[in-house]
C-alpha cells in the first residue's frame, strides 16, 4: 500500500486524532479483543489481500467479536451468527444507521439513497414503507410477473441460438443482460440492453458503470481511515465513483423525466411498472415522495439488481457445471414438476425444494456481499460483555460465517443437500445465512431478487444441458472460482459454456 507514504504530511494530526479517540473508552469500558494496533496506522497493514479473508483469519485468533483501529477509525467486526444476531436484531436500534463511505458524499447520493439515509429519519421510513407496500409486496410483484416471464423467454431464445449453432456462449454476459432487462422491465417497462448486441458500446458502457460503482465502493479508502484527508481524495476513489454515478443518475433521470412528460398527454396509457407506481405516490401528499428520491430509489434497485443478482446467478451456474451430479438432480426435479413448461413462474418455486437448496448453497458458498453493508454505532452499547463506543464502524463478516466448520460440515464443499429438510432460509431470521442482511436494514428488494434468481437458474437448467469450456479438473475448478472483491464479489473471468438443447 504505497499510498500510505502520503500520510507523512499528516503525521501530527493523525496522532492527535488517535490519542483523542482513545479517551472515548471512559471509566470501566472494555472493548472487544483484537490485535495490537501500531501507532498512526493502527491495524491497517493486517488487512492484506481480500478484506473478508483477512478479517476471518483475525477472528480465528481473537474471537467472533474483535476490535480494530484502522487509522483513526474504531472498527468492530462480528464473525459468528450469535454476534450478528446481537448487532442486527437484539441491539438493532443502536446499530441501524449505515457507516457512509467518504467517496459517496457526491451528487446528493448520501442524502437521497435509501441505503445511506439515517434509519430514524422520516424520509427513510417513508421510502421503506413504499418498498414494503407498493414495490416488493406479493401483490406488486404479481403485477409485473408478465414482464419477467417475457424477459426469461428472450433469454431461452438467446441460449437456443448458441445451441443451434453449436457455439460456446458467455454465460456471465447473458446473466447480466437478463438481470438488467428484468430490472428495467420491472421499473420502466423497457429493455435497456440487447442480446443481439451484447458487445455494443451502450451495453459495455452501462455494465462498466454498474460494475465500476460496486467495485470502487468496496475498495479500502484512506479517506475513511483518516477523515481529515477526505477532501484530498488521495486514491481518487471519489472521482472514480463520481464518474460512474454521474452517468447512471443521468440515465435514470432521463427516463423519469420522459415518463413525466408522457403522463401529461391526454392519451397516455398507464404502465404496470414501478415508475408509474412511484409517480402516482409522488402526486399524493401523504407520501411526501420527491422526484429526486424516486430517481435514487430506481438507481438503488438497478445497481443491486443488475450487478449482485447477476453475479449470484453466474456463481450458481459455475457450481452446477462443476458438479454434474448436482445439475442432474436439479434437472430431474424441474422435469418432474414443470413437465414441458419451459419458463419457471414465481408460483412454482415452493414446489422445487432442490432448486431452493441449490440457491441457498450458492448464497453460502459464494456470498455476493461477503461483508454486509457496514453500520455505525449510534450510542455506546454493550454486546457480549464488551463496550462498542458511539460512532464505531460495525462490520458483519458474512463470508467468515459461511466458512466456519463449527456451523457447516465440509464448508469448502458445494453441497445443496445440506439444506434439504432443514428449517433454514435467507430471509433474515437464520443468522448463519443472511446474504440480504437482517433487521431494519435488510435489503428491501429481497422478494424481487430471490424470485428472479430462482427463475433464471431454473430456466437455464431446465431447457439445456451444458458443457463447460476448459473442463472440470482441479485446476479448472480453481480458475472458475477466482473472484474479485468489491461491494459485490464478482467472478474474475466470465463463465463460458456450450448449451445443448434438451
Amino acid at each position: 500500500m504505497e499510498y500510505f507514504v502520503l500520510l507523512i504530511v499528516a503525521l501530527i494530526a493523525a496522532w492527535s486524532t488517535v490519542v483523542l479517540s482513545r479517551r472515548r473508552r471512559g471509566p470501566g469500558g472494555k472493548f472487544p479483543p483484537g490485535p495490537r494496533p501500531l501507532p498512526i496506522v493502527g491495524n491497517i497493514f493486517q488487512l492484506r489481500g481480500d478484506p473478508h479473508k483477512s478479517l476471518a483469519e483475525l477472528a480465528k485468533t481473537h474471537g467472533p467479536l474483535i476490535s480494530l483501529r484502522l487509522g483513526t477509525q474504531f472498527t468492530v467486526v462480528a464473525s459468528s451468527p450469535e454476534m450478528a444476531a446481537e448487532i442486527l436484531q437484539k441491539r438493532g436500534n443502536a446499530f441501524s444507521n449505515r457507516s457512509i463511505p467518504a467517496a459517496v458524499y457526491i451528487y446528493g447520493f448520501d442524502k437521497a439513497s435509501w441505503n445511506t439515509m439515517p434509519a430514524d429519519s422520516a424520509a427513510w421510513k417513508r421510502i421503506r414503507r413504499v418498498g414494503r407496500e407498493q414495490l416488493f409486496s406479493h401483490q406488486a410483484l404479481q403485477k409485473t410477473e408478465g414482464q419477467r416471464q417475457e424477459t426469461l423467454r428472450k433469454l431461452a431464445e438467446h441460449v437456443r441460438g448458441f445451441s443451434e449453432r453449436d457455439q460456446v456462449m458467455n454465460v456471465g454476459e447473458a446473466t447480466f443482460t437478463t438481470m438488467t432487462d428484468l430490472v428495467f422491465s420491472t421499473l420502466f417497462s423497457i429493455n435497456l440492453t440487447d442480446y443481439g448486441a451484447a458487445d455494443s458500446l451502450a451495453n459495455k458502457e452501462f455494465r462498466e458503470h454498474v460494475n465500476g460503482f460496486t467495485r470502487y465502493i468496496g475498495v479500502p479508502n484512506i479517506s475513511d481511515f483518516y477523515p481529515f484527508l477526505a477532501p484530498l481524495d488521495l486514491q481518487g476513489i471519489r472521482r472514480k465513483i463520481g464518474h460512474h454515478l454521474r452517468s447512471l443518475l443521468g440515465l435514470v433521470e432521463g427516463m423519469v423525466q420522459r415518463r413525466m412528460r408522457q403522463r401529461r398527454d391526454s392519451d397516455y396509457n398507464k404502465m404496470n411498472d414501478f415508475l408509474d407506481t412511484l409517480l402516482d405516490m409522488a402526486e399524493q401528499t401523504h407520501y411526501e415522495l420527491t422526484i429526486k428520491q424516486i430517481i435514487h430509489i430506481c438507481l438503488d434497485i438497478i445497481i443491486a439488481g443488475s450487478d449482485t443478482s447477476a453475479a449470484t446467478t453466474q456463481w450458481a451456474m459455475v457450481e452446477l457445471l462443476l458438479h454434474p451430479d448436482k445439475l442432474a438432480k436439479l434437472k430431474a426435479e424441474l422435469k418432474s414438476v414443470l413437465g414441458d413448461k419451459s419458463i419457471v413462474e414465481g408460483s412454482d418455486i415452493s414446489r422445487l425444494p432442490y432448486l431452493q437448496a441449490t440457491i441457498n448453497e450458492v448464497f453460502r458458498f459464494h456470498p455476493v456481499a461477503p461483508i454486509l453493508g457496514p453500520r455505525e454505532a449510534g450510542e455506546d452499547t454493550q454486546v457480549n460483555g464488551y463496550t462498542i463506543p458511539k460512532n464505531a464502524k460495525i462490520i458483519i463478516n458474512f463470508w467468515a460465517i459461511t466458512r466456519d466448520p463449527n456451523i457447516w460440515q465440509n464448508p469448502e464443499s458445494f453441497e445443496p443437500e445440506r439444506f434439504l429438510g432443514k428449517d433454514i432460509n435467507f430471509e433474515g431470521q437464520h443468522f448463519e445465512l443472511i446474504p440480504f442482511g437482517s433487521g431494519r436494514r435488510i435489503c428491501p428488494g429481497m422478494p424481487l431478487a430471490s424470485r428472479v434468481l430462482f427463475c433464471m437458474v431454473a430456466t437455464l437448467c431446465h431447457n439445456f444441458d451444458w458443457e463447460l469450456e476448459g473442463g472440470t479438473d482441479t485446476k479448472a475448478k480453481l480458475l472458475q472460482r477466482e473472484d474479485v472483491f468489491g461491494l459485490a464479489l464478482q467472478k474474475k473471468s466470465p463463465l463460458k459454456a456450450r448449451p445443448i438443447k434438451v
